[in-house]
């Protein structure tokens, strides 16, 4: 399996033609950026699932699953969700570019392409998309998740601390457990309930409903009760640097350099450097390690 280049952004090509696949392949490369290629609807999906890339190219029109339902396909799973997607087709008429945003797209560009265009759209959509990953990730600062939801329930958006927390909770559609629907649907009766109380992932959760959000959505606050490994309590029990505490706490909530560098808004190598430091401090020479101590040094300290 191709391992990408951490310092390089990973864009995912999804066209049946292989002189557009070639043109694309040479343009990106060359332009800084980690290709990787599909050459239908069914591959892209699989692609995708086990290695998320940072956007996808996706061709409107394909034998098999074409790149709508590619899209609609690819914004019902939860890990893929995120992406943004941006279709190349050379159908101009607005009923199919409409249909292109209605399946999930954040953009398109016509056929033939224009090299200097795509080059600054796709920049232009990482960009936001680094900036929608930061301030998501800025939500869970305090040890606190949060989760956006439909009114039945359905995920739309969370940030990484809550995924880390509800991932074995939700159900094969992305939907929360019966129980919190109910809660959440008694929420929006009421206006006003007592917060509701969920064991996931072996840790008591406490789950309260934050605010309306924009366009129907819900954003539910969650926080752990029996305390998380903060940034604030890795401080302490291993004299680290603030940068070098975010770096660990992340690290034992399970995220990779690459998830952790867009996060904390840093490059993957200065992530990297930090969790050098991080290892030399704690005595270990593996993730695994370093997450074990950071999850052992917050338990020993709340039930003291």
């Amino acid at each position: 399996m191709l391992r990408p280049d951490p310092l390089r952004d990973v864009v995912l090509i999804v066209d049946d033609t292989p002189e557009n696949l070639s043109i694309l392949h040479t343009l990106l490369d060359k332009s800084g950026y980690t290709v990787l290629v599909a050459t239908d609807g069914a591959e892209a999906l699989d692609r995708a699932r086990r290695l998320p890339p940072d956007l996808i190219l996706l061709d409107a029109v394909m034998p098999g699953i074409d790149g709508f339902e590619t899209c609609r396909r690819l914004k019902d799973d939860l890990q893929t969700r995120p992406i943004p997607v941006m279709f190349m087709t050379g159908l101009a008429e607005t009923e199919h570019v409409l249909q292109g945003f209605q399946a999930g797209g954040v953009d398109y560009i016509t056929k033939p392409i224009r090299p200097a265009e795509v080059i600054a759209r796709i920049a232009s959509h990482l960009r936001n998309s680094r900036q929608v990953v930061q301030t998501r990730a800025a939500m869970d600062a305090a040890g606190q998740g949060v989760v956006a939801v439909d009114p039945s329930g359905k995920v739309l958006w969370l940030t990484p601390l809550a995924q880390s927390w509800l991932r074995s909770s939700l159900d094969d559609h992305g939907r929360l457990p019966v129980a919190l629907c109910s809660w959440l649907h008694d929420a929006l009766e009421a206006r006003e309930v007592r917060a509701f109380e969920l064991l996931a992932a072996s840790e008591q959760l406490i789950v309260s409903r934050l605010r309306g959000g924009a366009q129907g959505e819900e954003l539910l606050l969650i926080q752990c009760k029996a305390g998380s490994p903060g940034p604030a309590a890795l401080m302490q029990a291993f004299a680290l640097t603030p940068r070098e505490a975010d770096v660990l706490y992340w690290v034992a909530v399970g995220k990779t350099n690459r998830d952790i560098a867009d996060i904390l808004g840093m490059s993957p190598r200065t992530a990297n450097k930090h969790l050098e430091h991080v290892f030399e401090k704690l005595g270990v020479e593996t993730r695994t390690a370093a997450a074990r101590m950071a999850l052992n040094a917050v338990t020993l300290h709340t039930t003291q």
